[in-house]
């Protein structure tokens, strides 16, 4: 059974907005291997239109290697996104769902293959509610951002985590790996 893994960026006061926090050379090529790992990522509307920047450095290279090397990487990875309001997308690695995000998800799991990753915070919480994350892996940047969007808004019921690894970067982040505690 495949995993389903939340891979987010947010900050120390627990911000998460994919233009905040603190990216280097080490930061994209964690993410270029990362996604080397996975058979697709799930978007929303909002983080799938972000992320689209990145056609545009393979279209105009960047001075960084790693900034390329990650463009590739999820040029590459296929990517499912969760719309009302897209119905056409232009990157060809790209889908709309035809189902519901339960739906995909739940279907996704009982393929064969690679872990399946969630990148877009409204995604990640309603999967969350649903039970239908495998495992959390939070990079946080040492810096507060001051307002945004919180990762865990609207959650009303308790989560036990546990922790099972970590990896922290030169530049001060960090990505903490949870696997949520299943109820007993």
């Amino acid at each position: 059974m495949r995993k389903i893994i939340a891979a987010l960026n947010m900050t120390i006061d627990g911000f998460c907005d994919h233009t905040a926090g603190i990216p280097d050379e080490n930061i994209h090529q964690h993410y270029t291997e990362l996604l080397g790992q996975g058979d697709a990522i799930l978007y929303g509307r909002t983080t799938y239109q972000l992320m689209e920047f990145w056609q545009t450095v393979l279209d105009n290279p960047s001075e960084e290697k790693s900034m390329n090397d990650f463009a590739m990487a999820i040029d590459k990875i296929p990517k499912i996104v969760f719309s009302r309001t897209i119905k056409n997308v232009e990157w060809k690695s790209a889908t709309i769902a035809k189902q519901n995000l339960k739906e995909v998800v739940l279907e996704l799991k009982q393929l064969p293959g690679k872990a399946i990753f969630v990148g877009s915070r409204s995604l990640i919480i309603q999967l969350m509610k649903l039970g239908l994350i495998d495992e959390f892996q939070l990079c946080i940047h040492p810096m507060v951002e001051g307002k945004g969007l919180p990762l865990f808004e609207n959650i009303n019921d308790r989560i036990i985590f546990k922790l099972v690894k970590n990896k922290i970067f030169t530049n001060g982040a960090i990505i903490l790996y949870y696997q949520p505690k299943k109820n007993s």
